[in-house]
């Protein structure tokens, strides 16, 4: 959007691009002469408008958003100076419907509006310039007030006297006052105008050079008189001599020492008399003060009394009280320390107490017997098991030994028996 806008510009005639910085200056006069700094910027605590306030330009920095709300504030302000009712615009509002109703106003005002409005978003340029100028014309207008021709006063030569010792001498010495006030007031065509005194004093010089070169004879004027002085008059506004004043002359600065004492010398007098008026009220003052307050002390004696003996009763009070403090403060410590061991001491005996009134021990330990008896009688069953296997073990092994002893007791025999057939 910028590169478009500055590619027309630069299509148009080289000088439209700072039509905007014209049209701002000439926006400005027009502001200033509505008060728009009392009327709209302090209210709204705004910065002050500058002179390229709404111009677009690289090398003016800007906000978009600040300078928008800054241009629709003003330009509401400027349709109600107007003589239009218009909605003060807030920073919340939608720009595109703010920039419609401006331009609906404008055209209301018979302004033609030739540039679409998404040029006024921006919050400044050409456009934004150029709306707030015819806003401010038709403001003027409601006013009654319209821009005149400067009426500049009649200049006029003023003509100094002059003797004529120093027009026979050449030199024309002026004050320096009067000096810096003829510097001021010439143009700079007239400089060309002013003679040199160093210039006049080499002249003169070389003119008494020449008459005491000259045989001394009885010179005859051959001028008319009236005619002389006409010249005179002529050229007497032309023969103003600048005396230039050195800041390093000496004489200079011994004038400005006097005159510093002078004006020391007389405000110093003054102040005198000021100050030793001031000194004598003052000590006026000082002694009613002082008379006051001795005949103060002297009738509130007793009550100075009585307030140091309370204040010396409010100090023993206070030594006590913070004794007492102390006491108390070790005794609730004690009384602390006790109240926990009596606490402990309660919660162990409710334990006890519970544990004595509880019957769950009791039950526990009818369970426990009941489970030993269980356990015994199964233990004797198995040492009943275990005896009988013992027993039969026994029983065999002594079935078994009883049946070795026949088997051993029968071989024996047997052999006798076969023997003799042998």
């Amino acid at each position: 959007m910028a590169d478009d806008g500055r590619r027309e510009e630069d299509e148009r005639a080289p000088g439209a691009v700072y039509r905007g910085f014209v049209v701002m200056e000439t926006l400005m006069e027009k502001l200033k002469v509505l008060d728009v700094e009392e009327e709209v910027l302090s209210k709204h605590n705004m910065k002050n408008l500058s002179r390229h306030n709404f111009v677009s330009s690289p090398y003016v920095a800007s906000n978009p958003g600040e300078q928008f709300y800054m241009f629709s504030i003003i330009a509401a302000w400027l349709i109600n100076a107007a003589g239009r009712p218009f909605a003060v615009p807030q920073e919340t509002d939608e720009p595109n419907a703010t920039v419609a109703n401006i331009l609906t106003e404008l055209r209301a005002m018979g302004v033609k509006v030739d540039f679409p409005p998404s040029k006024l978003k921006s919050g400044s340029g050409e456009f934004v310039c150029l709306v707030l100028d015819r806003l401010a014309d038709e403001a003027l207008r409601r006013r009654g007030f319209s821009f005149r021709r400067p009426k500049y006063p009649p200049v006029t030569a003023e003509e100094e006297p002059v003797s004529e010792e120093m027009v026979e001498n050449g030199e024309l010495m002026l004050g320096l006052q009067e000096e810096e006030e003829t510097l001021q007031e010439e143009p700079e065509e007239e400089v060309e105008t002013v003679l040199d005194l160093e210039d006049l004093k080499l002249r003169s010089g070389q003119s008494e050079v020449g008459l005491s070169s000259k045989p001394d004879e009885i010179l005859h004027a051959t001028v008319d008189a009236a005619e002389w002085m006409l010249e005179l008059e002529r050229v007497l506004p032309q023969l103003k001599v600048t005396v230039r004043a050195d800041n390093k002359d000496w004489r200079i600065h011994v004038d400005q020492m006097h005159q510093h004492r002078d004006g020391i010398t007389l405000v110093l007098q003054e102040a005198t008399a000021h100050l030793d008026r001031l000194q004598e009220d003052i000590g006026k003052t000082l002694e009613k003060v002082s008379s006051r307050e001795k005949y103060i002390n002297n009738q509130l004696e007793t009550l100075v009394q009585e307030y140091r003996s309370a204040k010396a009763k409010l100090s023993q009070v206070k030594m006590h009280h913070l004794q007492a403090s102390k006491n108390v403060a070790e005794k609730t410590r004690v009384l602390a320390e006790v109240s926990d061991e009596l606490e402990k001491i309660k919660v162990a005996m409710e334990e006890r107490g519970s544990s004595m009134s509880d019957g769950a021990p009791v039950v526990r330990v009818k369970q426990s017997l009941t489970k030993l008896k269980q356990e015994v009688f199964q233990m004797d069953v198995r040492v009943g098991v275990v005896q009988h296997t013992l027993l039969q073990a026994k029983l065999r092994e002594k079935s078994n030994m009883t049946r070795d002893m026949h088997a051993a007791s029968h071989v024996p025999e047997a052999s006798a028996n076969t023997r003799p057939f042998s």
